[in-house]
């Protein structure tokens, strides 16, 4: 897969797993524990996963940016 086809997939999910986090970390007393324990501690190990294969996919990018900035 391309990508930049895969950043199109990525993004939208990590955006919703952003939303998701907040959410349930501010509902975490209203929500039942093992609700919790799936949405956000699961949801968290997923949203790392995905935060570190954003930025291998950006890496270029990101090593790019920065020389620029240090030279």
């Amino acid at each position: 897969m391309a990508k930049n086809k895969m950043l199109k997939l990525l993004n939208p999910i990590l955006a919703v797993l952003i939303v998701t986090q907040a959410l349930s970390g501010m509902l975490r007393f209203r929500l039942p524990p093992k609700v919790f324990d799936v949405v956000h501690e699961g949801g968290g190990v997923v949203l790392v996963v995905g935060v570190g294969l954003h930025l291998v996919l950006n890496w270029a990018w990101i090593r790019n940016t920065y020389r620029r900035r240090a030279a």
